[in-house]
């Protein structure tokens, strides 16, 4: 266990400096000069004198070459340290803290329903006995899935919001203002988990320790959810965990139609003012979470399936 924990933590380390170097390089070729943005000095009517604006170039760090910016700013990251915003002057790191707990409140929630949602639609569709009913819980996953979420928080929008005014469209109102955003990030999660653990358990429903347990005298219940479920919630809990890294990255898109603080809306303006250093911490920190959660999901595969070992080389056998 300490060797694949060792092994996944230099893979995690593989990952946050590519990360790193992909959202430097993409920021650093886009066209445009950011320290000239912000200060209006790429306007037609320049307030802000040549003299100046070279040596705010110099205070951030951005006349230099680089290759010599890009390790600068990576000794300095692997302290902890992403530096000031160039819009605001803030430390990144606290831009962070006061947007991160709003952010992980929906994509926590939003994971939570998708699992209660995905798990409630896959035991429905493989406990039922018609098969017409069967048929139509098992293609609602795929129909649900192909249909962009902004789209769902649109049509949640205008439903529960404006036609029966039950949960307020936008802004952070309490848990009432949280629910129709994790709502709009759970059901396209949703549909994956259900399609992945449908199938997981159509699978264990169809092996011989199933038919034993019946055999048994176990009725249907007990058979679907302490024989079948246990040995078909792998898949889906791996699926589970790749999936975080979409919640995330959809967030950004939920908070800007919800109106929500968070660092969606952080990303979205520090993207528009070429902020590279917010935008470093922002991808660096949602690297982060995707790697230590599938850490999690893997370490707790061997509880949910005991014929699982991991190995130093940080495989699963």
């Amino acid at each position: 266990m300490r060797l694949y924990v060792l092994h996944r933590m230099g893979q995690a380390a593989v990952v946050l400096w590519a990360a790193y170097t992909v959202s430097f390089l993409i920021l650093v070729l886009l066209p445009g000069d950011a320290i000239a943005a912000l200060t209006g000095a790429g306007g037609a009517a320049a307030s802000v004198s040549p003299e100046r604006l070279a040596e705010l170039r110099r205070e951030y760090g951005v006349d230099k070459p680089v290759l010599v910016q890009y390790g600068t700013h990576l000794a300095d990251a692997v302290r902890g340290d992403f530096g000031a915003s160039f819009a605001t002057g803030r430390p990144v790191g606290s831009l962070i803290a006061e947007a991160l707990p709003q952010t992980l409140t929906l994509t926590l929630t939003a994971l939570a329903l998708a699992l209660v949602l995905g798990a409630g639609v896959a035991l429905a569709a493989t406990y039922g006995s018609r098969p017409w009913l069967r048929q139509l819980l098992l293609s609602l996953p795929p129909l649900v899935g192909s249909v962009p979420a902004f789209w769902v928080g649109l049509m949640l929008i205008q439903f529960l919001s404006f036609r029966f005014r039950i949960f307020p469209a936008f802004g952070d109102d309490g848990w009432r203002g949280l629910v129709l955003p994790a709502l709009t990030l759970a059901v396209p999660t949703a549909a994956i988990v259900a399609q992945v653990l449908a199938r997981s358990l159509t699978t264990a429903l169809a092996e011989p320790y199933v038919r034993t347990a019946r055999a048994k005298g176990a009725g249907p219940v007990r058979v679907h959810l302490r024989h079948a479920l246990r040995n078909a919630s792998l898949p889906a809990l791996t699926v589970a965990g790749l999936l975080v890294g979409g919640l995330l990255a959809n967030s950004v898109l939920v908070e800007t139609v919800f109106s929500r603080n968070g660092l969606g809306r952080v990303i979205v303006a520090a993207v528009t003012a070429q902020d590279v250093p917010v935008v470093q911490g922002v991808v660096v920190l949602s690297a982060a979470v995707f790697v230590v959660v599938n850490l999690i999901v893997d370490l707790l595969s061997p509880l949910v399936d005991p014929r699982i070992v991991l190995t130093g080389t940080g495989g699963r056998t």
